[in-house]
């Protein structure tokens, strides 16, 4: 029996409605449970393959706990890094507009400050506004095949460097409660993590664009070239006609392809509530067209990225200098207070915010 016809006997063709050309489907006449036969869950999970993001609506009996169960169906769940999981959950986190940092209204792929990142994610709608809300979810693998061919060698040779420190600036609506969370909770542990810019995908062998807003900038390329490229490459990420909205109501849940597609939460309803919880499937490190993975560069607490380490003397410089590290973001402006004697820095490796280099014994911080 074909891959189609299996999926027909499970779920009727009648039962799935394309919601858009290139990504989205709603799956009508499923109650989602962690109990549905495997036979069920292979044609969701092809679905989910095929068209990127899927919908159900009226999952009113779903609460959290079911809610993983069912997730858990498609992979081990695994916890946001930073923000840790529900209490009684392994993986949900909740996202409430009434609290700090519950609002997502920037374009993201879950989780890419990481190597191995959510391959599967999982959102119930819990509390919605009476207006706005929606969420819009783009096709990256289809963006990918919008590229002409010379963008597309281009970007098969890119790698970019994803960080949970990003600028906070892209979420233009942040709030100063908002920013609070993001420097003491979000970012508590910074990472930063080089990714290809086009991952195959393993279960469909799609290339795939992984970028979005947590980028900080290519490997190997100058930063004002980088943001052109960056703009470029995510212009086609988010174009309409790769895109689908879903207008949400209570007890909906979608389900998406974390490595082939990229969201934004529509912060349209001003001081509405709005409660969504998600449960997120462990995925694998990407693989770049040249076979290589992705790779943590960084993982380290605020603390110790703000510890100034001085280095030993060394015993082949003369008339006495040191070897020193200092924090470039916070410390740069104080290098121009040393005296009767140049300071030579420069970056360190794959440490864009820590500067290497001698100081003489006029130096003072």
């Amino acid at each position: 029996m074909s891959e189609a016809a299996l999926i027909d006997n499970a779920i009727p063709n009648a039962d799935v409605v394309k919601r858009a050309a290139r990504i989205g489907a709603e799956i009508k006449n499923v109650h989602l449970s962690g109990d549905l036969p495997d036979q069920t869950i292979a044609a969701i999970n092809s679905l989910l393959l095929e068209r990127k993001v899927i919908f159900f609506r009226d999952q009113n009996h779903l609460d959290n706990a079911e809610q993983e169960r069912f997730a858990l169906r498609f992979g081990k769940l695994v916890p946001h890094p930073t923000l840790g999981a529900i209490k009684g959950t392994v993986s949900m986190i909740e996202l409430d507009s009434a609290r700090a940092a519950g609002r997502a209204d920037l374009w993201h792929s879950d989780g890419t400050f990481l190597d191995r990142y959510p391959k599967i994610a999982v959102l119930r709608a819990v509390v919605m506004p009476p207006f706005g809300g929606d969420t819009i979810w783009s096709n990256t693998a289809a963006a990918y095949l919008d590229l002409p061919g010379p963008l597309q060698r281009l970007a098969d040779e890119l790698w970019a460097v994803h960080s949970n420190a990003f600028d906070y600036a892209v979420m233009a609506r942040g709030s100063e409660a908002d920013k609070k969370h993001f420097d003491e909770v979000f970012t508590r542990t910074i990472y930063e993590t080089e990714h290809p810019v086009v991952r195959v995908h393993p279960e469909t062998g799609e290339r795939t664009l992984v970028l979005g807003d947590v980028v900080q900038r290519f490997v190997g390329i100058p930063k004002y070239d980088g943001q052109k490229l960056f703009q470029l490459f995510q212009s086609h990420i988010t174009t309409p006609e790769n895109t689908v909205r879903w207008s949400w109501k209570e007890g909906d849940v979608a389900i998406w392809d974390n490595r082939a597609t990229q969201h934004y939460a529509v912060n349209d309803y001003g001081n509405q509530r709005r409660v969504v919880r998600r449960a997120t499937i462990d995925g694998e490190a990407p693989i770049g067209v040249d076979g290589r993975s992705s790779v943590t560069r960084t993982k380290s607490t605020k603390e110790s990225r703000a510890k100034v380490r001085l280095g030993t003397r060394d015993s082949r410089q003369s008339r006495g200098r040191r070897i020193f590290q200092v924090d470039f973001s916070s410390r740069i402006r104080r290098l121009c207070r040393h005296q009767g004697s140049a300071v030579l820095a420069k970056r360190v490796p794959d440490e864009p915010d820590i500067l290497l280099g001698q100081m003489g014994p006029g130096w003072r911080p």
